[in-house]
C-alpha cells in the first residue's frame, strides 16, 4: 500500500469535492421541482444527492491514506457530505501547507445529525428517560380490551404503538387506540400509533393434500388458478390470494412459501396450472400452512400496491393514526396515490407522517426516489421490513442491504425502523437466544425498533428497552463512542 503525500492527497480530495459537488447538484435539479412544495426538505435532499455521487465512487485506497494521517476517511459522512469534505480539505491544506480556505462553521458538521433527531422526534415522539433508538410493538388483538396489557407495555417503554390493518377490523383498532392513548397519558408519556394498511399481501388461500403432508427436498406441489385446473393426479394443491400471478411464473423462476420457509422452483406452467419443486426446507419437513405469505423473487409482478380493503381502512387511519405505514411501496407514483387518497379523508390537516416498508428489490432499488417523494409530502421514515426482503433478496444480500439502507436514510436525515423477528423468541416463549440478543444491540443505529406481538411481550419490551440504554454508551450511529469500560478496573489489571 503506497501512502500519498500530503499535498497529493490534497489534490485527490479537491477533485473528489468538485466532482460530488458537480454530480450532486445535477441529481438535485432533477428533484427539486417536485420538493419546492416543502422546502424544509430541500437540505437533507441536497444531502442525499451528495451522498449518493459520493458513493458512486471507489474511495478506499484514499480512505488507507487519509487514516495515515490520522483523518477523517469519510466512514461517518452521511449527515452531512459536503461539509465533511469541506473541512477535510482545508486541513490538508494545512498539513501540506498550501492556502487554506476557512473551515466551515462547526453548525454545518452537526445540521444532519440534528435534522435527524428531529424527524425521529417528529415521527415516534419524546423518548424522555428512554433510549435514544425508540421501541415500536405491534399490538395483539388484546389490546382491545385487555387495558393492563396496554398499561405494562407502556411502563415497560412501548413509545410507538402499531396496528397492524391485515387483522382485526376498524372496531378493534379504535379501542386499541383509545386504550394506547390513555395509557399513555396516565402514565405521561408521548406515545404515537402508527397504522400499517394491509396491502397486496400474496397468501396461501387454500391447501388441498390426502393427509396433512409435510413436505422435503425435492417434493412437488402445485399451484393452481383454480382448483378445475389441477390433474387427478397431482398430491398437493395451493391456491393462492391473487391467482392473476400464475401467469407470471416462468420455468425456473423461485417461488417461497410459508413466509420463507418452503423455497421452491417452477418446473412447468401451463394452462393455470404450475407445478412447483422444492429445494429449500428444514430437515424434519415442513407443513403447508393458510394464510402463510408466497413470495415471488426475481419476477415482476405488476400489481396494484393499494387495494380496495386499503382504501376502505384509510377512512380509519385518517382518523385515529399518527403515521401510516405503506406495505409494498415501490415506485415514486404510488406515494403519491397514498397520499392523495389520505388528503381527501383529512381536509384541512397536515399530511399523515408516512414510513415507507421496504419489502421488495424494486424497492431497495427505487428507495432514493421513494424518500424524495414522500419526503417532499410530509413526515417521513423507512421500515427495513426484514421479512419479505431476506427472501426477495437472499438472507446473505440482506445483511448487507440493511446497513446501506441505514446509511441511505441517514443521508436523506431520515428514521429507520428496524423490524421483523426482533428478539421473537424472548417474545413468543420467555427467553431470548443469544443471537437475537446480538441483534437487538446491533438494531440501536436505527431511529426506532419494532417488536411483534407474543405472550411476553412486556417483558421483550423492558429487556429490549435495557440492551439500546446499555448501546448507547458504546455506539451513535457509525460512530463509536469512547466512554470509559468498567469491566475492566485498574486494580483487576496486574499480573
Amino acid at each position: 500500500m503506497t501512502i500519498l503525500a500530503p499535498v497529493d492527497l490534497l489534490s485527490r480530495v479537491e477533485a473528489l469535492r468538485a466532482q460530488v459537488r458537480q454530480d450532486g447538484i445535477a441529481l438535485f435539479e432533477q428533484w427539486h421541482s417536485a420538493i419546492a412544495m416543502r422546502r424544509r426538505f430541500l437540505p437533507a435532499a441536497r444531502n442525499l444527492a451528495d451522498y449518493l455521487a459520493l458513493r458512486r465512487l471507489d474511495l478506499s485506497h484514499l480512505q488507507e491514506s487519509l487514516a495515515a494521517y490520522g483523518l477523517s476517511t469519510l466512514g461517518r459522512s452521511e449527515g452531512r457530505v459536503m461539509a465533511t469534505l469541506d473541512a477535510l480539505s482545508t486541513t490538508l491544506a494545512l498539513i501540506a501547507r498550501q492556502p487554506a480556505p476557512a473551515y466551515p462553521p462547526a453548525r454545518r458538521l452537526t445540521d444532519g445529525r440534528r435534522a435527524l433527531r428531529h424527524a425521529q422526534v417528529k415521527l415516534f415522539g419524546e423518548g424522555h428517560d428512554a433510549p435514544n433508538t425508540h421501541v415500536m410493538v405491534t399490538l395483539p388483538s388484546e389490546a382491545a380490551t385487555d387495558k393492563v396489557l396496554v398499561g405494562a407495555l407502556v411502563a415497560a417503554g412501548m413509545n410507538c404503538a402499531r396496528i397492524n390493518c391485515a387483522h382485526d377490523d376498524a372496531a378493534t383498532w379504535k379501542r386499541m387506540a383509545r386504550n394506547v392513548r390513555r395509557a399513555a397519558e396516565k402514565a405521561g408519556r408521548d406515545v404515537r400509533i402508527l397504522m400499517d394498511i394491509g396491502g397486496p399481501k400474496c397468501r396461501i388461500e387454500t391447501v388441498h393434500a390426502a393427509d396433512r403432508v409435510r413436505l422435503f427436498r425435492g417434493n412437488r406441489i402445485v399451484l393452481v388458478d383454480k382448483l378445475a385446473d389441477a390433474l387427478a393426479s397431482d398430491a398437493v394443491i395451493i391456491t393462492i390470494s391473487f391467482p392473476q400471478l400464475i401467469g407470471n411464473l416462468a420455468a425456473g423462476a423461485e417461488v417461497w412459501i410459508n413466509d420463507g420457509h418452503i423455497g421452491t422452483r417452477v418446473v412447468e406452467n401451463s394452462n393455470g396450472r404450475v407445478v412447483l419443486e422444492v429445494f429449500s426446507a428444514r430437515s424434519k419437513g415442513e407443513r403447508l400452512k393458510i394464510e402463510k405469505g408466497v413470495n415471488f423473487p426475481g419476477t415482476e409482478l405488476e400489481i396494484d400496491p393499494i387495494t380496495e380493503q386499503d382504501l376502505a381502512d384509510l377512512d380509519t387511519v385518517a382518523v385515529i393514526a399518527d403515521m401510516v405505514g405503506f406495505s409494498f411501496v415501490q415506485r415514486p407514483g404510488e406515494i403519491v396515490r397514498l397520499h392523495d387518497a389520505l388528503a381527501r379523508r383529512r381536509p384541512g390537516r397536515k399530511p399523515l407522517a408516512m414510513v415507507l416498508k421496504i419489502e421488495t428489490a424494486l424497492a431497495v432499488r427505487n428507495l432514493p426516489r421513494l424518500i424524495v417523494q414522500a419526503g417532499a409530502i410530509g413526515p417521513v421514515a423507512v421500515m427495513i421490513a426484514r421479512g419479505d426482503l431476506a427472501v426477495e433478496l437472499g438472507f446473505a444480500r440482506l445483511s448487507e442491504i440493511q446497513e446501506e439502507i441505514m446509511w441511505l436514510c441517514e443521508a436523506a436525515h431520515t428514521p429507520v425502523v428496524w423490524a421483523t423477528q426482533v428478539l421473537e423468541t424472548l417474545v413468543s416463549d420467555g427467553q431470548p437466544t443469544r443471537a437475537e440478543t446480538t441483534d437487538a444491540a446491533m438494531s440501536q443505529r436505527a431511529e426506532c425498533v419494532m417488536l411483534n406481538k407474543g405472550p411476553f411481550l412486556p417483558e421483550a419490551v423492558g429487556f429490549l428497552s435495557d440492551v439500546l440504554h446499555r448501546m448507547d454508551r458504546h455506539q451513535s450511529k457509525k460512530s463509536a463512542r469512547f466512554g470509559p469500560l468498567n469491566s475492566w478496573p485498574a486494580a483487576d489489571l496486574a499480573i
